[in-house]
């Protein structure tokens, strides 16, 4: 073959090559701009099919609301309220031990409920220590008891964590294998109508993993926040014994001072 045939060759090759560039231009224009037009709603949601739209609805609207309800649930106001704490402070450290349990019978917080189910306990005959063991056993008793309730709700927010990527990964599985199955039926299928299949494999598992990561955050935040406020009973409990214990044996504190030593 001479040069000026494969010149030739070559000069036919590169003006089909243009002209089918052409002619194809404005057809992948369209395809752009209906692309571009497309809302983020469209192309982040409803695309996913209808699997999507549930792992959405149902996870996002289980998060929000086990958000809120932990939010208005875990508050000082509902565990250790500062004037229930003043108030049984100045009964405890005055040896009203009644009126410490009556008050915090009527009261509906944890604290409240905690003291007047552990005070009972406090045994006057062991002046040294009150009984101290025993309202200490009683308050961990009814700390066990209470954060199996309260534990409920946060722990939900675990179960949404673990329950949301399994169904974005069952939705990858059903996006694959309708893709794949479109593949063994026509080996020329079209590209667009593949895409459709693995929008839903890549959608689903996108929100899945969206869904798991917030309620996981969410679940680590209102446990440490539990464990917070009910610490904070605890030390409150701790120093209202502390209280009473120290006025019962004030006189014999004293008498341990030396001499001319300021307390």
């Amino acid at each position: 073959m001479t040069k000026t045939s494969k010149f030739r060759i070559a000069k036919g090759w590169l003006v089909g090559s243009a002209f089918t560039l052409l002619s194809a231009a404005p057809a992948l224009a369209q395809e752009a701009k209906a692309a571009k037009d497309k809302s983020a709603l469209d192309s982040y949601l409803l695309d996913g099919g209808p699997l999507t739209i549930f792992i959405v609805a149902v996870g996002l609207l289980s998060l929000i609301s086990l958000t809120v309800f932990n939010f208005m649930n875990l508050t000082k106001a509902k565990f250790a309220p500062d004037d229930l704490k003043a108030a049984l402070l100045d009964h405890m450290t005055n040896c009203r031990v009644r009126s410490a349990i009556e008050l915090s019978a009527s009261h509906p917080s944890y604290l409240g409920r905690m003291m007047a189910y552990s005070l009972p306990n406090i045994d006057a005959t062991h002046p040294e220590d009150l009984g101290r063991d025993h309202v200490e056993d009683a308050i961990a008793d009814f700390s066990i008891n209470e954060t199996r309730k309260q534990m409920t709700f946060i722990t939900l927010l675990s179960l949404v964590a673990q329950a949301a990527p399994m169904l974005g990964l069952f939705g990858t599985v059903f996006g694959m294998i309708a893709a794949f199955a479109m593949l063994g039926e026509n080996a020329g299928a079209d590209p667009s109508d593949l895409a459709s299949s693995i929008s839903i494999a890549l959608l689903t598992t996108m929100w899945g993993l969206i869904v798991a990561i917030l309620a996981l955050f969410a679940y680590f935040f209102f446990k440490n926040r539990f464990n917070s406020l009910v610490a904070d009973c605890h030390g409150t409990a701790e120093q209202l014994i502390n209280a009473s214990i120290q006025t019962v044996n004030a006189d014999a504190h004293l008498a341990k001072i030396p001499e001319g030593i300021a307390v």
